[in-house]
């Protein structure tokens, strides 16, 4: 069986893409390349998957994906 997972992409200061998966907390990577990022992201997927199975807590209902928004605020 396979599941899809939405991943949220931005790049760093220094060059390196950071991914992290809004519907499971704490799974994040990150890769000086997007092709080395999609492969750690998605080891890092299976791995927190592996472990949430293990407490029976893996989510059934992924969220669907609805968008971006950038907010300025003034500092």
């Amino acid at each position: 069986m396979e599941k899809e997972f939405n991943v949220v992409v931005e790049r760093d200061e220094c060059g390196y893409y950071i991914g992290s998966v809004p519907e499971l907390p704490g799974c994040h990577t990150q890769a000086k390349s997007l092709d080395g990022l999609v492969r750690r992201m998605k080891e890092a997927i299976e791995l927190y998957l592996e472990v949430e199975k293990e407490k029976e807590k893996v989510p059934t209902k992924p969220l669907k994906f609805f968008g971006i928004q950038k907010i300025a605020v003034s500092l």
